[in-house]
């Protein structure tokens, strides 16, 4: 009998790399079938990654049900991903957004930029902050 070959998904985040949204996703995808799991956090700061990563990687391990890498990249995120891209396989992106309203990802249109990479791409918006007391949700 011959093993499922896992589906690589890079995950690119930053603020919300711990959201209940981008973990409920994570949980979702490693529930279809066997997964591998990339953390990417374009960030300008080194500093500024280091408490994400702390946080971010346990939940999510815990959600994927196995262990999920961890990597920085350079502060423009499409930048980021394209050396991630070169420098390792993936099947999928999963790119997790803050809310619309605050969310310099969207205001620059990274998704369709990261769609053009060729991958097949979710993307994954963190509810605003009224929309999650609305439904009950911590933010």
């Amino acid at each position: 009998m011959e093993s499922s070959k896992p589906v690589r998904i890079l995950v690119v985040a930053n603020r919300t790399a711990a959201t209940p949204t981008l973990l409920k996703e994570i949980s979702d995808r490693a529930a279809r079938g066997p997964t591998r799991f990339s953390l990417l956090i374009p960030a300008a700061e080194a500093e500024s990654t280091d408490w994400t990563l702390d946080l971010a990687l346990p939940l999510m391990e815990k959600a994927a049900g196995g262990r999920v890498e961890g990597r920085v990249g350079g502060s423009d995120p499409l930048k980021a991903i394209r050396e991630e891209m070169r420098a390792n396989e993936y099947d999928e992106i999963i790119l997790s957004t803050l809310p619309r309203r605050t969310s310099q990802w969207l205001r620059r249109d990274l998704p369709s930029q990261v769609q053009k990479l060729g991958l097949p791409l979710t993307v994954v918006t963190a509810p605003s902050r009224t929309t999650a007391e609305k439904l009950g949700r911590p933010v």
